[in-house]
């Protein structure tokens, strides 16, 4: 099941789940070439497509995340099985949902089924919260010998922990939802993506991201792939140290990527900072602006510095 040779390998349960969503995606193409129904003012097959994408990414990349454990593997492992489990159920309660009974998913409280199924797929959703959150605890314990890469490996995991937890926001009534309440009205819906617009309204081609109001589903997309983005950075590098000698100091490139964490942190919580305020991603005002160029600055210092302080490979930080 967890011997020491495999794991690195594969993760049979996520690798399941991989393979599942590859061919839901393919099924999820075809429904959009062939299906012409639409939910919320967009294609009824957009939102599979798109879960079945990421989902199956985030377990690649979570089974491999645990083949790089060295302490706590057996734990790893259960944790990874959870997050499949839990995720593979959440994706055949949304096709169900979407695709057979043709009615939302998130947010959707309008009968006792409809509340039922949303109530699952948030308790599927947790548990993939809280599995990859212990798997980041254990990677804080996890030695690699390249020490970019596991600075890589526990931001990005810690990243993208927040990022899933920012989902969480959009649970919650917005205003209208509210002044339903008071009331004594009992409103269908509860919780949102968009923030000062009505979901459902004019957004960005494929992605869906409201393009007149704040969206959260920016910032929680942003996140959750931290676990890939960041340790892509640390492979660049490493390829990179091959043709540039500065970077074939380990010093650096592990600086270089904690610099790239701060600033992908920041960039998260600008983007969540913005969407919280109603303000949508292609209308910056002067302050989000500002915030960013901030942030570049920042990373661009610490990227100066890190190039700076240039050792020896056998010389430790």
């Amino acid at each position: 099941m967890v011997d020491k040779g495999s794991v690195t390998v594969r993760h049979r349960p996520l690798m399941i789940l991989a393979a599942a969503m590859a061919v839901l995606g393919v099924i999820a193409l075809g429904g959009l070439v062939f299906d012409d129904r639409s939910l919320v003012n967009a294609p009824i097959w957009l939102k599979p497509l798109k879960f079945t994408i990421s989902v199956g990414l985030y377990a690649v990349t979570l089974a491999w995340l645990i083949g790089q454990l060295t302490r706590g593997r057996r734990i790893g492992w259960w944790l990874g099985t959870v997050f499949a489990v839990g995720l593979g159920l959440d994706m055949a309660l949304l096709f169900w949902q979407i695709i057979v009974r043709g009615r939302t998913l998130h947010f959707n409280r309008a009968t006792p089924d409809d509340q039922w199924i949303n109530n699952m797929v948030a308790n599927g959703a947790f548990t993939g919260w809280g599995a990859t959150a212990a798997i980041a605890i254990l990677l804080l314990f996890q030695r690699l010998p390249d020490r970019a890469m596991n600075s890589a490996l526990r931001a990005g995991a810690a990243l993208s922990v927040v990022g899933i937890g920012i989902a969480m926001l959009m649970f919650g009534p917005n205003e209208q939802q509210k002044a339903q309440f008071r009331s004594g009205e009992r409103p269908s819906i509860v919780g949102a993506h968009a923030v000062g617009v009505p979901d459902g309204g004019p957004g960005l081609p494929v992605l869906g991201w409201s393009t007149e109001g704040g969206d959260m589903r920016i910032p929680h997309f942003v996140g959750i792939h931290a676990i890939q983005v960041l340790p892509l950075i640390a492979f660049g590098l490493l390829m990179l140290a091959r043709r540039y000698p500065v970077l074939e100091a380990e010093s650096v490139r592990r600086n270089l990527v904690r610099t790239a964490s701060v600033g992908f942190a920041g960039v998260l919580a600008l983007l969540t900072w913005q969407a919280q305020r109603g303000q949508s991603v292609v209308h910056p005002d002067f302050w989000t602006l500002a915030a960013g160029a901030g942030i570049i600055a920042v990373v661009a210092a610490g990227s100066a510095l890190a190039l700076r302080q240039r050792r020896p490979m056998h010389q430790l930080a």
